[in-house]
């Protein structure tokens, strides 16, 4: 018997697989996962920008030139952050432009025209945005109507009310008085950096509430329920997740980002228009699919929206040192929209 037992034993040595060989086969599947991140592919096209504007210009390779163009479009990023929630649960929200327009508006209109102290303004804006995005959470889940429509249509809505609040004028109004301003504290975020260093204060907003809300979606309940409700709404319900409310608190989430953006650019501007970000939800979109969140739902990374966010920051640049036009710029960002939604329909056959 030991004698049939030893003879047999090198027969199965040699057909069983060694553990060499199996941790090559993992080891190539790990590889074959990571190439088919859609943030991989983002990362790329980063490096090339940037190899690509570096031979532009000999400016491009100067960080502070950089990080003061981030703050041109921190808004975006900041609004980006949140859409990311959005648009992995499955939804869309076209009107976080107008939402930071309109708040905006109220600030202008509160401290100017009511004569509400600056301190008490900031935090009306802040509460002004998230009930604009509460108010369109509310309606998508009373109407039943589909995300597209009803932030398509409130779009066109906040950006009429900002219209209607502020006129074809601007606060502070350019007939007034140079001492008739914003508080002197509030203006020119921009111009704040941390000591020491090129980096503006908006941009460390920026990274401060990417993190926040990064750990949020990936690391807590609620991101699950996020991502669950994107792969599928109906069986996400009827696990137990309040999908209904768990839409009303998404969409808020975006209007107080879009809030907050809406005072960063009053800052920064040092005025309040009707028209302030117009045509941004492209950015915004673009940014965060161009990440790898599938426009589908179910499927995003906060850093990959980041990363994204980066890229058309290093993708403007470069296009402004090379005085491209603005309507050149705005088509190329939406030829990059739909390389995004090809990309990221691919590399999902690919996970597959």
């Amino acid at each position: 018997m030991t004698t049939e037992k030893t003879k047999m034993q090198p027969e199965i040595m040699e057909t069983n697989p060694t553990e060499n060989q199996q941790k090559a086969v993992r080891s190539q599947g790990r590889l074959k996962d990571f190439l088919a991140r859609p943030e991989v592919v983002t990362v790329g096209l980063i490096i090339l920008a940037f190899i690509a504007g570096s031979i532009m210009s000999p400016y491009f390779l100067d960080a502070a030139f950089l990080f003061n163009y981030t703050s041109l479009y921190i808004e975006v990023g900041i609004m980006a952050i949140a859409m990311t929630f959005i648009i992995i649960s499955g939804n869309i929200d076209l009107s976080v432009a107008s939402i930071l327009a309109l708040v905006a508006a109220v600030v202008g209109v509160s401290y100017f025209d009511m004569g509400i102290p600056m301190a008490l303004t900031i935090l009306i804006a802040l509460v002004t945005g998230a009930l604009l995005g509460a108010f369109n959470g509310f309606m998508i889940v009373r109407t039943k109507l589909p995300a597209l429509a009803v932030t398509l249509a409130t779009l066109a809505l906040y950006r009429g009310v900002a219209q209607v609040l502020l006129g074809d004028d601007s606060r502070p109004r350019l007939a007034w008085s140079r001492d008739i301003i914003f508080p002197e504290w509030f203006t020119g975020i921009n111009r704040i950096y941390v000591p020491g260093t090129p980096i503006p204060i908006p941009f460390v907003i920026f990274l401060v509430l990417a993190i926040i809300l990064g750990i949020v979606l990936h690391r807590t309940t609620f991101g699950r329920w996020v991502y669950a409700t994107g792969t599928n709404e109906i069986a996400t319900r009827y696990s137990g997740i309040r999908t209904e409310r768990l839409k009303v608190m998404l969409f808020t989430l975006s209007g107080l980002m879009a809030g907050i953006a809406g005072l960063i650019m009053v800052s920064r501007l040092s005025t309040a228009r009707y028209d302030h970000a117009r045509g941004w939800e492209l950015d915004v979109i673009t940014a965060v699919v161009l990440g790898g969140t599938s426009i589908f739902g179910g499927r995003g990374t906060m850093f990959g929206t980041v990363a994204a966010y980066l890229l058309l920051i290093i993708l403007r640049t470069g296009m402004g040192v090379a005085n491209v036009k603005a309507e050149s710029q705005l088509a190329v960002i939406g030829s990059l929209l739909i390389i995004a939604i090809l990309v990221s329909n691919l590399t999902g056959r690919l996970r597959k």
